[in-house]
């Protein structure tokens, strides 16, 4: 036992020190000044069955203060609830211009939002200089887009993704929100993302400004156009063709979705998991021993060691533990959970474990990535 929570404790003081400060929350939107000429941006809204959120969001969104020409185009994707009737309801005569519109159906090959995205950059034509791609549950800042715009002119950036704040108000969220984000960052750390030349590349899908030109250089939405998680295959494809990214946590944008309970948690990790592994069931073997190496073994070889009478093992594993605590204390903190939160955090790590083998179950029973009705085999 002394052994394997040594070697914890030596991964985590690498993960600690050397994987690019995944741990810290100070990735911000880069310096940024008004720029001379504010581009022409269209705002492309994917949304299927979002009437329940739309009535928070869209108004926030058509609400921004942007100082040159913008509208919005938001591509009812064949709901069932009445979104699109909702969003033309929801149109104001002193907001940004809302076009409605609905995709052909869904052809083989691509996933649901990723045919609504290409649908909505086609009607922005030429026109656009700027994609914001966002999702319908997030709800912008008056100066989001302004922002974001002046991001990406100032710091020459083709792709200016945000993090969107996720709601943590049910038991269920605060316990799994945080920690989501925190294992994003840690598999994708943005400092290492955002550096021109790292094989890192990574993106938030509820809020991406995309420059037109270099979208259309890495080849459009269709060359993702399969992807379950489209907003890493985004930024790769963008980055992979030149093009220049940046990733970081939010301020003013935030994701007014409510998942109150534990199954629609489970079912927004677990649908993409299997993916992230690319369904391969070493790596899945890999995941699974690792999270157990990094989350689990600290706390059991502490309370073993003390129980036990074995100091070392006791101190091994509760310096890797309080390692682990300590480098999730400042998403903990962005969060606004208390301190104590930190050591919940094994707990939680062990219901992820179970997410991403119930994703792979899924996956082989040929269920793939199910959401919002629509299956993806393949995925």
């Amino acid at each position: 036992m002394l052994w394997i929570a040594a070697f914890s404790l030596l991964v985590w003081l690498w993960l600690a020190c050397c994987h690019g400060l995944f741990w810290r929350t100070d990735v911000r939107l880069p310096p940024r000044r008004p720029p001379v000429r504010w581009p022409r941006v269209v705002v492309v809204v994917p949304a299927r069955d979002e009437a329940a959120v739309l009535p928070v969001s869209l108004p926030m969104l058509l609400a921004q203060k942007y100082p040159g020409r913008a509208r919005v185009i938001l591509v009812d994707d064949h709901s069932a609830d009445g979104t699109g009737a909702l969003a033309a309801e929801l149109r104001t005569m002193d907001g940004l211009e809302l076009t409605v519109t609905t995709p052909p159906p869904l052809p083989p090959g691509w996933t649901g939002k990723l045919w609504a995205l290409r649908h909505g950059v086609e009607l922005a034509g030429t026109d656009a200089e700027y994609l914001l791609l966002t999702d319908a549950d997030i709800a912008h800042g008056p100066d989001s887009l302004a922002e974001l715009v002046a991001a990406a002119e100032g710091n020459g950036l083709d792709l200016v993704s945000q993090m969107a704040r996720l709601r943590v108000e049910t038991g269920w969220e605060r316990l799994i929100v945080p920690a989501f984000v925190y294992f994003f960052a840690q598999l994708y750390p943005f400092r290492r993302s955002n550096r021109p030349g790292s094989r890192t590349a990574a993106a938030a899908g509820g809020c991406s400004l995309v420059r037109r030109e270099a979208l259309e250089r890495a080849g459009g939405v269709a060359a993702i156009r399969g992807a379950v998680i489209d907003d890493v295959s985004l930024a790769r494809a963008v980055k992979s063709s030149g093009g220049r990214t940046w990733l970081g946590l939010a301020g003013e944008v935030g994701s007014v979705r409510p998942y109150p309970r534990l199954e629609q948690l489970w079912r927004m990790v677990s649908r993409s998991a299997y993916a992230q592994l690319r369904h391969s069931p070493l790596l899945l073997l890999g995941t699974v021993l690792g999270l157990a190496l990094v989350y689990l073994v600290p706390p059991v070889a502490t309370v073993a060691g003390l129980v036990a009478g074995a100091p070392p093992v006791a101190v091994a594993g509760g310096a890797a533990w309080a390692l682990m605590a300590g480098t999730y204390l400042p998403m903990v903190r962005y969060y606004g959970q208390p301190v104590a939160a930190v050591l919940l955090l094994p707990f939680t790590a062990s219901l992820y474990l179970l997410m991403t083998v119930d994703s792979a179950v899924q996956h082989w029973r040929g269920r793939g990535a199910a959401w919002k009705g629509r299956t993806y085999s393949g995925a």
